[in-house]
Protein backbone atom coordinates (compact mmCIF):
# COMPACT_ATOMS: atom_id res chain seq x y z
CA UNK A 1 0.00 0.00 0.00
CA UNK A 2 1.29 3.81 -0.94
CA UNK A 3 2.37 5.24 2.25
CA UNK A 4 0.68 8.97 2.48
CA UNK A 5 2.88 11.66 2.31
CA UNK A 6 3.07 15.07 4.19
CA UNK A 7 5.98 17.84 3.88
CA UNK A 8 6.07 20.23 6.91
CA UNK A 9 8.46 23.61 6.67
CA UNK A 10 9.61 24.88 9.93
CA UNK A 11 9.36 22.62 11.87
CA UNK A 12 10.35 23.42 15.28
CA UNK A 13 9.54 22.46 18.98
CA UNK A 14 6.55 23.98 18.79
CA UNK A 15 3.50 24.17 15.88
CA UNK A 16 5.87 22.44 13.15
CA UNK A 17 6.45 19.24 15.82
CA UNK A 18 2.85 19.13 16.82
CA UNK A 19 1.93 19.40 12.87
CA UNK A 20 4.21 16.63 12.55
CA UNK A 21 2.87 14.37 15.77
CA UNK A 22 -0.55 15.04 14.34
CA UNK A 23 0.16 13.72 10.87
CA UNK A 24 1.93 10.51 11.88
CA UNK A 25 -0.62 9.90 14.11
CA UNK A 26 -2.76 9.04 10.75
CA UNK A 27 -0.51 6.87 9.59
CA UNK A 28 1.49 9.75 7.30
CA UNK A 29 4.76 9.60 6.58
CA UNK A 30 6.28 13.33 7.52
CA UNK A 31 9.18 15.17 5.22
CA UNK A 32 10.48 17.25 8.03
CA UNK A 33 12.48 20.81 7.16
CA UNK A 34 14.26 23.12 8.77
CA UNK A 35 17.24 24.83 9.48
CA UNK A 36 18.30 22.82 13.23
CA UNK A 37 19.69 19.96 12.60
CA UNK A 38 19.91 18.58 16.55
CA UNK A 39 16.19 19.39 17.03
CA UNK A 40 15.43 18.02 13.61
CA UNK A 41 16.92 14.98 14.85
CA UNK A 42 15.64 15.09 18.21
CA UNK A 43 12.11 14.61 16.56
CA UNK A 44 13.33 12.11 13.93
CA UNK A 45 14.45 10.05 16.88
CA UNK A 46 11.30 10.43 19.05
CA UNK A 47 8.52 10.24 16.34
CA UNK A 48 8.58 7.19 13.99
CA UNK A 49 7.36 7.64 10.62
CA UNK A 50 9.65 11.05 9.89
CA UNK A 51 12.87 11.74 7.70
CA UNK A 52 14.40 14.99 8.52
CA UNK A 53 15.73 17.36 5.99
CA UNK A 54 18.04 20.36 7.09
CA UNK A 55 17.14 23.12 4.68
CA UNK A 56 16.53 27.04 4.62
CA UNK A 57 13.41 26.89 2.77
CA UNK A 58 14.79 30.79 1.73
CA UNK A 59 17.86 29.38 -0.68
CA UNK A 60 15.47 28.30 -3.06
CA UNK A 61 17.62 25.89 -5.03
CA UNK A 62 18.39 24.44 -1.85
CA UNK A 63 14.47 23.89 -1.56
CA UNK A 64 14.15 22.64 -4.90
CA UNK A 65 17.06 19.50 -4.33
CA UNK A 66 15.29 19.10 -0.91
CA UNK A 67 12.01 18.25 -2.57
CA UNK A 68 13.62 16.49 -4.83
CA UNK A 69 15.27 14.29 -2.18
CA UNK A 70 11.83 14.06 -0.51
CA UNK A 71 10.46 12.67 -3.31
CA UNK A 72 13.53 9.85 -3.71
CA UNK A 73 13.17 8.98 -0.03
CA UNK A 74 9.66 8.99 0.61
CA UNK A 75 7.46 9.33 -2.29
CA UNK A 76 5.21 12.42 -3.78
CA UNK A 77 3.65 14.44 -1.23
CA UNK A 78 -0.33 14.78 -0.80
CA UNK A 79 -0.44 17.31 1.64
CA UNK A 80 2.23 20.28 1.95
CA UNK A 81 2.06 22.17 5.20
CA UNK A 82 4.26 25.80 4.84
CA UNK A 83 4.88 26.92 8.37
CA UNK A 84 8.22 28.13 8.04
CA UNK A 85 8.50 32.26 8.62
CA UNK A 86 11.03 34.71 9.08
CA UNK A 87 10.45 37.63 10.80
CA UNK A 88 11.92 41.19 11.44
CA UNK A 89 10.09 43.39 14.25
CA UNK A 90 11.66 47.09 14.16
CA UNK A 91 10.73 50.39 13.04
CA UNK A 92 11.28 50.73 8.89
CA UNK A 93 13.10 53.74 10.12
CA UNK A 94 16.11 51.39 11.57
CA UNK A 95 15.56 47.76 10.52
CA UNK A 96 17.90 46.84 7.16
CA UNK A 97 15.91 46.69 4.36
CA UNK A 98 17.93 43.90 3.24
CA UNK A 99 15.49 41.79 5.98
CA UNK A 100 11.89 42.78 3.92
CA UNK A 101 13.61 40.62 0.92
CA UNK A 102 14.43 37.72 3.20
CA UNK A 103 11.33 37.40 4.78
CA UNK A 104 9.45 37.60 1.81
CA UNK A 105 11.48 35.04 0.68
CA UNK A 106 10.78 32.59 3.11
CA UNK A 107 7.20 33.65 3.70
CA UNK A 108 5.79 34.07 -0.23
CA UNK A 109 8.35 32.92 -2.28
CA UNK A 110 9.21 29.73 -0.91
CA UNK A 111 5.27 29.08 -1.00
CA UNK A 112 5.26 29.60 -4.65
CA UNK A 113 8.14 27.24 -5.62
CA UNK A 114 6.84 24.50 -2.88
CA UNK A 115 3.57 24.42 -4.64
CA UNK A 116 5.02 24.62 -8.04
CA UNK A 117 7.03 21.50 -7.04
CA UNK A 118 3.97 19.24 -5.07
CA UNK A 119 0.54 20.64 -7.02
CA UNK A 120 1.46 19.13 -10.36
CA UNK A 121 1.16 15.34 -8.55
CA UNK A 122 -1.54 16.09 -6.21
CA UNK A 123 -3.68 16.91 -9.60
CA UNK A 124 -2.29 13.71 -11.44
CA UNK A 125 -3.37 11.91 -8.21
CA UNK A 126 -6.78 13.55 -8.24
CA UNK A 127 -6.73 15.33 -4.95
CA UNK A 128 -4.65 16.69 -2.24
CA UNK A 129 -4.00 19.79 0.56
CA UNK A 130 -1.47 23.16 0.87
CA UNK A 131 -1.87 24.22 3.91
CA UNK A 132 -0.26 27.83 4.73
CA UNK A 133 0.14 29.10 8.78
CA UNK A 134 -0.42 32.68 9.18
CA UNK A 135 -0.01 35.16 11.45
CA UNK A 136 -2.81 38.54 12.23
CA UNK A 137 0.34 40.20 10.34
CA UNK A 138 -1.29 39.09 7.19
CA UNK A 139 -4.69 40.98 8.14
CA UNK A 140 -3.04 44.71 9.13
CA UNK A 141 0.03 46.51 9.24
CA UNK A 142 1.09 48.10 13.18
CA UNK A 143 4.72 49.79 14.38
CA UNK A 144 7.47 47.62 14.33
CA UNK A 145 6.27 45.32 11.52
CA UNK A 146 6.74 46.82 8.29
CA UNK A 147 9.76 44.38 7.35
CA UNK A 148 7.20 41.40 8.44
CA UNK A 149 3.35 42.23 7.75
CA UNK A 150 3.67 42.98 3.80
CA UNK A 151 5.30 39.02 3.58
CA UNK A 152 2.54 37.78 5.50
CA UNK A 153 0.01 39.71 3.32
CA UNK A 154 1.19 38.72 0.15
CA UNK A 155 1.67 35.20 1.20
CA UNK A 156 -2.12 35.31 2.02
CA UNK A 157 -2.97 36.22 -1.39
CA UNK A 158 -0.77 33.89 -2.83
CA UNK A 159 -2.58 31.29 -1.18
CA UNK A 160 -5.39 32.31 -2.02
CA UNK A 161 -4.89 33.00 -5.46
CA UNK A 162 -3.22 29.20 -5.24
CA UNK A 163 -6.72 28.34 -3.81
CA UNK A 164 -8.63 29.25 -6.73
CA UNK A 165 -6.80 27.74 -9.42
CA UNK A 166 -6.08 24.40 -7.89
CA UNK A 167 -9.87 24.15 -5.93
CA UNK A 168 -11.47 22.94 -9.30
CA UNK A 169 -8.58 20.52 -9.66
CA UNK A 170 -9.40 18.73 -6.37
CA UNK A 171 -6.64 20.07 -4.90
CA UNK A 172 -7.58 22.05 -1.76
CA UNK A 173 -5.67 25.46 0.11
CA UNK A 174 -6.77 26.84 3.31
CA UNK A 175 -4.50 29.68 4.77
CA UNK A 176 -4.76 29.36 9.37
CA UNK A 177 -4.11 32.75 10.53
CA UNK A 178 -3.01 32.39 14.12
CA UNK A 179 -4.37 35.36 16.43
CA UNK A 180 -2.57 35.01 19.43
CA UNK A 181 1.19 33.82 20.84
CA UNK A 182 1.90 30.30 20.64
CA UNK A 183 3.62 28.43 23.14
CA UNK A 184 7.31 28.07 22.03
CA UNK A 185 9.70 27.23 24.47
CA UNK A 186 12.22 27.52 21.89
CA UNK A 187 12.07 30.96 21.66
CA UNK A 188 14.33 31.07 24.85
CA UNK A 189 16.71 28.69 23.62
CA UNK A 190 20.46 29.80 23.56
CA UNK A 191 19.76 32.97 25.96
CA UNK A 192 17.79 34.46 23.71
CA UNK A 193 15.31 37.35 25.67
CA UNK A 194 11.57 36.15 24.90
CA UNK A 195 10.29 38.42 22.42
CA UNK A 196 7.66 41.38 24.42
CA UNK A 197 5.00 39.78 22.69
CA UNK A 198 5.37 36.55 24.14
CA UNK A 199 5.00 36.04 27.59
CA UNK A 200 0.98 37.17 29.29
CA UNK A 201 1.25 40.88 30.32
CA UNK A 202 1.48 42.17 33.59
CA UNK A 203 -2.09 42.63 33.99
CA UNK A 204 -2.94 38.97 32.49
CA UNK A 205 -5.92 38.62 35.08
CA UNK A 206 -6.36 34.35 33.83
CA UNK A 207 -3.61 31.06 33.88
CA UNK A 208 -0.71 31.81 31.91
CA UNK A 209 -1.94 28.83 30.14
CA UNK A 210 -5.27 30.70 28.80
CA UNK A 211 -3.12 33.54 27.08
CA UNK A 212 -1.29 31.05 24.83
CA UNK A 213 -2.49 29.56 21.55
CA UNK A 214 -1.17 25.74 22.34
CA UNK A 215 0.84 24.22 19.07
CA UNK A 216 -1.72 20.89 19.39
CA UNK A 217 -4.49 22.64 18.99
CA UNK A 218 -3.29 24.74 15.96
CA UNK A 219 -1.96 20.66 14.60
CA UNK A 220 -6.12 19.78 14.87
CA UNK A 221 -6.88 23.18 13.45
CA UNK A 222 -4.24 22.43 9.56
CA UNK A 223 -5.01 18.58 10.07
CA UNK A 224 -8.63 19.33 9.80
CA UNK A 225 -8.46 22.01 6.54
CA UNK A 226 -6.07 19.71 5.05
CA UNK A 227 -8.93 16.62 5.38
CA UNK A 228 -12.29 18.33 4.84
CA UNK A 229 -15.01 17.07 2.44
CA UNK A 230 -14.59 19.05 -1.14
CA UNK A 231 -18.34 20.38 -0.68
CA UNK A 232 -17.73 22.04 2.53
CA UNK A 233 -13.56 22.94 2.18
CA UNK A 234 -12.58 26.11 4.16
CA UNK A 235 -9.94 28.80 2.72
CA UNK A 236 -9.06 31.28 5.38
CA UNK A 237 -9.15 30.20 9.34
CA UNK A 238 -8.57 32.20 11.90
CA UNK A 239 -8.03 31.07 15.57
CA UNK A 240 -7.28 32.63 18.41
CA UNK A 241 -7.35 31.99 22.69
CA UNK A 242 -10.69 32.15 23.97
CA UNK A 243 -9.98 34.90 26.61
CA UNK A 244 -7.85 36.94 24.03
CA UNK A 245 -9.79 40.50 22.91
CA UNK A 246 -10.17 41.20 19.54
Amino acid sequence: MTSKICLVTGVGGATGAAITRRFVRDGYRVAMLARNRGRLDRLEKEVAGTRSYVCDVGDLEALASTIDAVRADLGRPSVLVHNAVSATFGTFLDADPAELERNFRVNTTALLHLARAVAPDMITAGGGAIVVTGNTSSLRGVPNYALFAPTKAAQRILAESLARDLGPKRVHVGYVTIDGSIEAPWLSEGGRTLPAWHPPPADWARSRDDWFVQPDAIAEEVYHIAHQHHSTWTFDLVIRPFAEKW
